[in-house]
């Protein structure tokens, strides 16, 4: 007998849901799942996050009680969430484990009730959660196939049995699917006739073996709509909560499918020979739900304002790291949800924007050194013949930069590397090959502006400033750019292997345009291969990449989403390097929340590697206007780290 299960995600934050609109959705679209329920004998799977839970307590108490009851009598289950929909891997660990602990204290308290599952939000998953839903109790996980077949490349192939995390923890995965919850939602809204979406469902039960995710998705797409788009349509006349109900029926009949809880479904998977993998990718670091559009960047670096938005965040959760009083934790969790960075109405902006006034500003941290010795301290500089490269040089560092390509970076090279360069450009002829036959430097910029069909770049010729700080040797160089000012501040420091590269542009307005900077080259012939990629995603333990395979997270998926994907970079830290050694490129997320990109390419055996830090990308969700950060980064040399489960820090909730 082939089986199934349903699942129903509550949102009552859903990001063009007004304040005014949740006692509607409530009656409109949650009471249905709890009468469907009753009426159908179904054990439907029922998320939401704490803090939905919260608001329906306050705003229907009944409601709950009811969901409390079924959950009694086991004719339902719940599945965890967090306090609040945010996208762990782009939030640091310490907000992650407070965002589960909240809600699961909150379950506890309202519906007596602990879930074994929990649902990935918005489906965006990084290796690293797993050890997270592990720590605070969770059994399973419950994930978007389709996204996760993409990134592992695993389009004809059993999907795994088990998430790995980046230690030996592992995670049994219950996959939903984004095309059938998609073509029930068509055939409920009266888009397709019900009985093709019958025979779809029974030709994907014909081909696969375990329970088929019939629905695992919004419960506020059925009798009501936000008005978000012109485009949307009217309720189906039938009642689509009638409609859902007569279609699920009909299925049974046709099908004999029988519907089962999201737990047992679970169980029949376990049943398979384990499979455990690691479900990201260099390609795919972050798979998140739906198609290509939907990749983690929308909620990164798009919006109405979300590297502002995030770097906010990032400020807040500085100043609260050391806090054990889980009503700040609670708001910095709702201020880090995914529904603030779409599709959010004017009104619930304001006042998101009105939590946020209270929060103080992060200042640059104070880099005071003890100054070295005159000899530490000196500064060569040589300039060619054409005075087109400054070749400068401390006791720890070698620098070479292009007065004739805005400051960039022809080479940087420390001490501890034998003064072998870390950086470099490849200049136009590296590359054997039509497809490579440019110039690719490190520490430029590039602003794309399609609606003007303009694209700007620093690649002029600048007249430097140098100067002296206590601790930094300081070239600046200003550029008038087309639509922008740039001011480019090179630092040198005086006692240490650190160089700092900083991006203000003026005005500071974004508009329509894909903004990246920083872009640095990293010399690959200096490391063994394959090199490893290292970043933090919302774990307590770094993440790694290998770099044998290939990526371009820079490439547009459609003329309106302009990148595919990115690293969540919870740290502000990024480092490429193999067994002995690294590169380490560092930020502070609470001055600037920028976006790092991957590029990696061979041709033959050579290596392109390069990585942009973006301030800006466009999709649907993007809307001019915000606000454009200062940007610095600070390279150094190091070495990467390693994932032990010991290093994992818990954290005590006080009420």
């Amino acid at each position: 007998m082939k089986r199934g299960y349903l699942l129903f995600h509550l949102n009552l934050a859903f990001s063009s849901i007004a304040e005014s609109a949740r006692p509607e959705v409530i009656q409109q679209c949650y009471w249905p799942i709890l009468e469907l329920i009753e009426q159908s004998n179904i054990p439907i799977g029922i998320e939401l996050t704490g803090w939905t839970l919260q608001q329906i307590n306050h705003l229907d108490p009944v409601w709950v009680n009811k969901f409390k009851t079924l959950l009694a009598q086991q004719r339902c289950e719940l599945i965890g969430s967090g306090w609040s929909q945010l996208i762990g891997p782009l939030v640091p660990f310490q907000v992650n484990l407070w965002n589960q602990k909240l809600a699961l204290a909150l379950y506890q308290t309202l519906l007596n009730y602990r879930p074994s599952l929990v649902l990935v939000n918005e489906m965006a998953f990084a290796s690293s959660l797993v050890e997270l839903y592990q720590q605070v109790g969770y059994h399973g996980l419950i994930m978007d196939r389709d996204n996760i077949r993409l990134a592992l490349k695993y389009e004809h192939h059993d999907m795994p049995t088990h998430a790995c995390g980046v230690t030996t923890t592992k995670l049994p995965v219950l996959w939903s699917d984004s095309v059938l919850f998609q073509r029930l939602q068509r055939a409920v809204h009266g888009d397709i006739p019900i009985v093709q979406y019958l025979n779809f469902v029974q030709q994907r039960m014909a081909s696969e073996e375990l329970p088929l995710a019939i629905y695992a998705n919004d419960a506020e797409v059925f009798n009501y709509r936000p008005g978000r788009f012109s485009t949307e349509g009217k309720t189906h006349p039938e009642g689509e909560w009638t409609r859902l109900q007569r279609i699920l029926k009909q299925l049974q009949e046709q099908t004999g499918i029988e519907f089962i809880s999201p737990t047992d479904a679970l169980k029949l998977s376990k049943l398979q020979p384990e499979n455990a993998m690691r479900l990201s990718s260099l390609n795919q670091p972050i798979p998140v739900k739906k198609q290509a559009k939907y990749n983690v960047n929308r909620w990164a670096a798009a919006g109405r304002d979300n590297i502002w938005l995030n770097t906010q965040c990032h400020a807040q959760y500085q100043q609260l790291s050391h806090n054990t009083s889980s009503h700040q934790w609670q708001t910095l969790c709702e201020l880090w949800a995914s529904d603030f960075r779409t599709h959010i109405t004017q009104e619930r902006w304001l006042s998101c924007l009105q939590k946020l006034s209270t929060i103080d500003r992060v200042t640059s941290p104070s880099t005071v050194q003890t100054l070295a010795s005159d000899t530490e301290n000196k500064l060569e500089l040589k300039i060619d013949d054409e005075a087109i490269y400054w070749h400068l040089a401390t006791s720890q560092i070698k620098l070479t930069l292009n007065l004739r390509r805005g400051m960039s970076i022809d080479s940087l090279a420390f001490k501890s590397w034998q003064f072998k360069p870390l950086l470099v450009t490849k200049h136009q002829g590296y590359f054997d090959t039509i497809a490579l036959a440019a110039d690719f430097y490190s520490g430029g910029l590039i602003i794309e502006m399609p609606g003007l069909r303009r694209r700007i770049t620093d690649l002029e010729w600048v007249n430097p400033e140098l100067t002296d700080e206590l601790n930094f040797h300081v070239i600046t160089a200003k550029l008038d750019l087309a639509h922008f000012n740039l001011t480019k501040i090179i630092k040198i420091s005086k006692t240490t292997e650190e160089l700092r590269v900083s991006y203000q542009l003026d005005p500071p307005v974004r508009n329509d345009a894909i903004i990246r900077l920083g872009i640095m080259t990293i010399n690959m012939t200096e490391l063994e291969q394959p090199a490893t990629l290292e970043v933090w995603q919302g774990g307590a333990l770094p993440e790694h990449f290998s770099l044998a395979d290939e990526c371009d997270h820079t490439h547009n998926v459609s003329t309106l989403v302009s990148s595919s994907a990115s690293f969540g970079a919870t740290t502000g830290q990024i480092s490429i390097g193999d067994q002995h050694r690294a590169i380490t490129l560092s930020w502070n997320p609470a001055l600037c929340a920028a976006v790092p990109l991957l590029l990696n390419r061979r041709y033959k055996q050579q290596h392109l590697t390069r990585i942009f830090f973006s301030l800006s990308e466009l999709d649907d969700t993007f809307k001019a206007g915000g606000h454009l950060l200062n940007f610095e980064l600070a390279i150094t040399p190091g070495s990467l780290s390693r994932a032990e489960e010991s290093q994992i820090p818990s954290v005590m909730i006080q009420q």
